[in-house]
């Protein structure tokens, strides 16, 4: 039960495989908000279809704590999907997403709020060390950085999925149907005061990493896709570049066979020039083509949500609040 004047913080914990870190992710977070007055709290698991024990320990917690909610999908609709679920899910003044292995620390919520309090709509964590490899951390960086400069959004370097969002983002992102979400960009990209805050990222210590090599490749794509036409652009410079080339060619053709008499053989010159032409027109309408399909797709990307196949503690879902603020600890 929520108290009267209190403000409410929704925090959303994805899992898929975590029976070793789901107990502990939730005891973390109830120490991190035992620091704070004037505060209510609910948490929000998402199961993407775990095929451990995952369900089973979150279903323990669940009885043990009105508290703790949790939705688990029908299937593995994959790791953004399932983050936005949970934001949808959200009834809190405020949400705040940490991963359940705790590389993300709770302990850093009350922070989080703090900033919130101040005024910012947005506390995102911002990733000073990582315990990644070598190649892995470099990879990481890179990524951050390329697809800022790549992007129209304004998205930050070196933050991952740690974040506080207001009311009113939860709003927003209640509207969204992407079929292929990138969250962190979505929610950069509504703009809004965003903040910083620093923190050294923990190690895993329990199970395995859900994001291997290739797992992260395919979510970088998906940010690139999702916030910049860039590729799509160099489609179409990649035509202009050929249609120059192709033109230069048709004249040195032309020179060639009309002041200089070269003997090019029968019909060579004319199919020469004829296919020339048409790779050059096919080029440059293709890229035409993509700019205007590319802006179909950041317009349109429409797509079933996840589907639910068991809820717990969410049957008496109290309406959305309007965001206040009170004091911190």
């Amino acid at each position: 039960m929520t108290v009267p004047g209190n403000i409410l913080v929704s925090v959303l914990v994805p899992a898929f495989n975590e029976e070793g870190n789901v107990a502990a992710a939730y005891a973390a977070i109830v120490a991190a908000f035992a620091r704070l007055r004037n505060t209510d709290f609910e948490i929000i698991f998402t199961d993407n279809h775990s095929t451990d024990r995952t369900f089973e320990v979150l279903k323990g917690l669940a009885a043990h704590d009105p508290r703790v909610r949790v939705i688990r999908l029908s299937r593995n609709f994959g790791y953004q999907r399932s983050v936005l679920t949970a934001y949808k899910a959200a009834r809190g003044d405020c949400a705040v997403q940490l991963d359940c292995d705790l590389q993300d620390p709770p302990s850093l919520i009350p922070d989080m709020i703090g900033l919130w309090q101040q005024g910012h709509k947005v506390v995102y964590g911002v990733r000073r060390a990582l315990p990644d490899g070598m190649v892995t951390r470099a990879m990481r960086r890179l990524f951050y950085r390329l697809i800022r400069a790549l992007s129209e959004d304004d998205l930050p370097v070196d933050a991952g999925e740690f974040r506080l969002v207001d009311r009113c983002i939860l709003d927003e992102i209640r509207q969204v149907e992407d079929t292929s979400p990138y969250v962190r960009g979505l929610i950069s990209s509504m703009g809004f005061s965003q903040i910083g805050l620093i923190y050294d990222r923990a190690a895993r210590t329990v199970g395995e990493s859900k994001f291997p090599l290739g797992k992260m490749i395919a979510m970088a794509v998906d940010g690139l896709l999702n916030h910049s036409l860039v590729p799509l652009r160099i489609a179409s410079v990649t035509a202009l570049v050929t249609g120059a080339l192709t033109f230069m060619l048709i004249l040195g053709y032309l020179v060639a066979r009309l002041l200089f008499g070269q003997a090019w053989p029968a019909g060579f010159a004319t199919t020469t020039l004829l296919l020339l032409l048409s790779i050059m027109l096919n080029a440059m309408f293709f890229g035409i083509i993509g700019e205007y399909v590319g802006r179909i797709f950041m317009q349109a990307k429409r797509r079933p949500l996840p589907i639910v196949e068991a809820t717990l503690n969410c049957d008496s879902a109290e309406p959305a609040r309007p965001a206040r603020i009170a004091a911190v600890s």
